[in-house]
């Protein structure tokens, strides 16, 4: 029995991608089919990081069109390719990154810090080139949480090298200022341009993502950072406190007014279970995020518990997704981290750069 590619197209639109909900053979992800009699060959190549689950692809894919297809020998290889999608208007594109995600609260306090840079790990370990930007000039926290010391390099045209851990390039005001306990006592355009400064005078070396962990609040300094940073979209992060609730509404509807796609909603501090006896309680409510997500037609990403291990790792240099990259906890960052990179694939790609440049000389 011989095979077309309209027979492997056929059979795929039959099988469904788990992390993106969509067919193979209509998420455009289908390439380079090959058939030599009965062996049938193929690339599939996904738009998010995901190498933790490309043999579980291929395994799927290749006992599908077996099935599909009686008598034929299937390969299948499995790769992911993150591309620029498009930002803000009037919102200039940083050279070396592809696409810039906020993570962003209404209010301080629920946990924003240590979920952008679990993310960003989560990311990285799905095999995504990752930075970290720390956003937040009065109250830098990602040196301490990357377990980062010391200045990064400068070249001669006054560029910084980012600092670097766990696969991630980082870049914080922390690692340029004397000690931990120096203020940041400047006023809001001083914190903007220091900001721009960070985001455009550092050498990003060929990021998908670039993780922005901005300060808390809505006012005029979050604002500023939304219009002048060229975001692909934005996470919001809250608890399921209705005060927090409340601000983290605020949040979501400064980025809507600047044009800023919101990528999705995580609830942390979800639930706690007591480390003495098991019992699940839910401290600051339930379901908070999942009806903020319902009201704004957006997507519930994921939730995250009130965890005393989630504290200490962060707190020691090693967040969860590295000091415990198998457990539960690490589990629900990095299904969180994948539905954030499937939700970027999604959104319209940058095509500015297939378009001819044209230049006029005189002659």
């Amino acid at each position: 029995m011989s095979f077309s590619e309209a027979d492997v197209q056929g059979a795929l639109k039959n099988l469904i991608d788990p992390n993106t909900r969509k067919d193979f053979a209509s998420g455009k992800v289908l390439k380079n089919v090959k058939i030599d009699g009965n062996n049938v060959s193929l690339d599939i190549v996904l738009g998010y990081p995901a190498k933790s689950v490309w043999d579980e692809i291929r395994a799927m894919i290749e006992a599908h069109l077996k099935a599909a297809l009686p008598g034929s020998s299937v390969s299948v290889n499995v790769t992911s390719k993150v591309v620029q999608h498009t930002v803000q208007h009037g919102a200039k594109l940083v050279d070396g990154v592809r696409n810039i995600i906020a993570v962003a609260s209404g209010k301080g306090g629920v946990g924003k810090s240590t979920t952008a840079v679990n993310i960003a790990l989560a990311l990285a370990a799905e095999g995504a080139r990752v930075g970290m930007l720390d956003a937040d000039i009065y109250g830098p926290s990602q040196p301490t949480m990357l377990g980062i010391s010391g200045q990064p390099a400068t070249d001669g045209e006054h560029f910084m090298t980012p600092m670097s851990n766990y696969g991630l390039q980082a870049m914080s005001i922390g690692f340029l200022i004397a000690s931990d306990d120096t203020p940041m006592i400047w006023r809001g355009p001083m914190v903007t341009q220091a900001l721009d400064q960070l985001l455009r005078q550092t050498r990003w070396d060929d990021l998908d993502y670039l993780i922005v962990d901005l300060p808390p609040g809505t006012g005029d300094i979050q604002l500023s950072l939304a219009q002048q940073v060229p975001l692909t979209g934005a996470v919001i992060v809250t608890t399921p406190q209705d005060i927090a609730l409340m601000d983290a509404r605020k949040g979501l509807k400064m980025f809507e007014k600047v044009g800023v796609k919101i990528v999705g909603i995580v609830e942390n501090m979800s639930t706690h279970i007591c480390s003495k006896c098991g019992h699940e309680e839910h401290i600051f409510g339930s379901g908070g995020g999942e009806k903020m997500c319902a009201d704004y037609d957006t997507e519930f990403l994921g939730s995250l518990p009130l965890d005393i291990r989630i504290r200490e790792q962060t707190d020691s240099g090693k967040p969860t997704v590295v000091s415990d990259p198998d457990g539960n906890i690490a589990k629900s960052y990095k299904q969180i981290a994948r539905r954030i990179a499937v939700k970027v694939a999604e959104m319209a790609q940058n095509r500015t750069s297939v378009f001819p440049k044209v230049v006029v000389q005189n002659t």
